[in-house]
């Protein structure tokens, strides 16, 4: 379950609520056009790091990694509460014009950090109101777990905005109209391994407080349904309490798995070992870990699932998209993605429970172009694939977690077309 979607909903209708439908013109009837602003900036490769400005980085292989560092710096872990020096280098972001005032961001990575490295990912805006904001870190990361612990990081709240796991949302009035990306290459002094980033991303995002919605029409994919594995998180349910205790806390890293899956991705039995040998699936245990946030205390930070799924081959970003129409490409595409949504019981048909948060993966539409999904939320494998009612989820899709997606497939596989205002 994602515990944020519903805090995030609340904070996102507050800093939207100018942009909401005007009472007195849905009186007189005169509809007024749903402005959804998304836009994805995203560097990678050669020519993308190129854009930006590295201290002490070189690419390698299409990758940002340490070359001299920057400089030394200790860090106390809160986790563990060990302290360590380390070398660094960072590399900085061109300033990114989405277009309009963005009230959200929404940042992701890919990228592999051999043992005992890790990065630092920050953000930081140029606000409406002429002012440049602080940097704010919207995450620590490593791929594994016996070093820095993964986490992201509470208590960055001022008068520009606050983060909130894995988003920074803007105080009312002080929308961002650029931002900058930060990522900062970490490990230890003396050592000569280095994170290897392949690329680094933020969605930004200006959205119509929720509401009443108008549903999509289906314009593509309609009896396309992709062959994504069914997995369960509900038989996972007690498992590991230090990554959360499986069940519905699992649901993101489930999704993740299935997706891992239909992309044959998934690990080798050697990096799951640790896990009981009664489990039926330990992949999926491995996967909760693989994503296990400290500060958060769980497996449902969106970048760290697509972060995850880029140290397993895939190229994975988060993003929003403005609605199932969107979605459907991807499909066309033979991209599956995977979507937070929290719904009311008996809200959305086809989904006969209640959920203040969470994750499952869109697989296709039917012939009429309802949402065909593999929900984890199913006591056993063969009940994950469900059907939904079109117009209800989308609407509770989009006025949750805003449109969010996990979009994660290998490089070969090509994205389809971009809309001319590009959120992938």
């Amino acid at each position: 379950m994602d515990r944020r979607t519903v805090l995030r909903t609340a904070v996102a209708a507050g800093a939207a609520a100018g942009l909401a439908l005007g009472e007195e013109a849905m009186a007189a009837g005169k509809p007024q056009p749903v402005v959804r602003d998304i836009r994805l900036h995203r560097w990678s490769g050669t020519a993308g790091f190129a854009a930006g400005t590295g201290t002490g980085t070189t690419v390698s292989g299409g990758a940002l990694v340490v070359d001299t560092p920057a400089g030394q710096l200790s860090y106390l872990d809160p986790h563990t509460g060990v302290s360590a020096d380390y070398d660094y280098a960072a590399w900085t972001s061109p300033w990114a014009a989405p277009g309009f005032a963005a009230t959200e961001a929404i940042p992701s990575w890919n990228a592999t950090t051999p043992a005992g490295t890790w990065v630092q990912v920050d953000l930081r805006g140029t606000t409406e109101a002429g002012t440049t904001t602080r940097w704010y870190v919207l995450g620590r990361w490593a791929d594994g777990d016996t070093g820095v612990r993964r986490t992201s990081v509470g208590g960055q709240a001022d008068a520009d905005g606050a983060v909130t796991t894995d988003t920074f949302t803007a105080a009312a009035g002080r929308g961002w109209t650029s931002w900058q990306l930060r990522i900062t290459l970490l490990r230890p002094i003396g050592s000569t391994l280095s994170p290897a980033v392949r690329s680094v991303a933020a969605v930004a995002s200006r959205l119509p407080a929720p509401g009443k919605l108008t549903a999509s029409t289906p314009t593509q994919a309609q009896g396309t349904v992709l062959a994504v594995p069914q997995y369960s998180q509900n038989v996972h349910d007690g498992h590991y309490p230090e990554y959360n205790g499986g069940g519905e806390a699992w649901c993101s890293p489930t999704s993740t798995s299935m997706v891992l899956a239909c992309w044959g991705v998934l690990p080798p039995a050697a990096d799951y070992a640790w896990v009981d040998g009664a489990d039926p699936a330990p992949w999926v245990d491995h996967a909760a870990r693989q994503t296990f946030d400290q500060a958060y205390d769980g497996t449902g930070n969106w970048p760290f699932n697509t972060a995850y799924a880029a140290t397993r081959g895939l190229d994975g970003f988060v993003t929003r998209l403005r609605g199932l129409t969107e979605a459907e490409a991807f499909i066309a595409a033979g991209i599956p993605l995977v979507l937070s949504v929290s719904y009311k019981k008996g809200e959305v048909p086809g989904l006969d429970y209640a959920t203040s948060g969470h994750l499952l993966v869109l697989a296709g539409f039917s012939a009429t172009g309802d949402p065909v999904l593999n929900d984890p939320h199913a006591p056993t494998d063969a009940g994950v694939r469900k059907t939904a009612g079109r117009a209800a989820f989308e609407a509770a899709w989009l006025n949750s977690s805003r449109g969010v997606v996990y979009v994660m497939r290998p490089a070969t596989v090509a994205l389809p077309p971009a809309p001319v205002q590009a959120n992938w």
